[in-house]
């Protein structure tokens, strides 16, 4: 088993639409990151059931179909989580209502999808997994 400390970062990715995930694995990928998608928040909860799954980052669309990012905080309750990965939860809306629940349910950050540069979008998940 590889040593968490040394270790490549694992991001999930859950995002529904297909060309944004598919964008978000190569600039993550190329950053170094090991890249694990979902399409909706069921699919991210059935990965994230599997003991064999670790994840530090979690990329997640508020609005998707089937289980949007809100039902997912809910369902997976990072709160109550010892070492739950760090959420980041993002949009191409401005959503405060949800944004502050996200918050509430355990996000650690939000993103505004449509301004955020490959650069930007890497930088967030690297300063993100560095917090203490």
């Amino acid at each position: 088993m590889t040593d968490k400390t040394t270790a490549q970062k694992t991001v999930l990715i859950v995002e529904d639409e297909h060309m944004l995930n598919e964008a978000y694995q190569v600039i993550l990928a190329t950053a170094g990151y090991k890249v694990l998608a979902a399409y909706d928040g069921k699919a991210a909860l059935e990965m994230l059931e599997d003991e064999s799954v670790s994840v530090d980052a979690i990329l997640l669309d508020l609005r998707m179909p089937v289980l949007d990012g809100i039902g997912f905080l809910e369902a997976y309750q990072p709160l109550t989580r010892k070492n739950a990965p760090k959420i980041v939860v993002f949009s191409n809306f401005d959503m405060q209502k949800e944004i502050d629940q996200a918050y509430d349910l355990g996000a650690d950050k939000y993103m505004l999808k449509a301004w955020a540069s490959p650069k930007e979008l890497t930088q967030l998940i690297k300063n993100l997994l560095n917090e203490k």
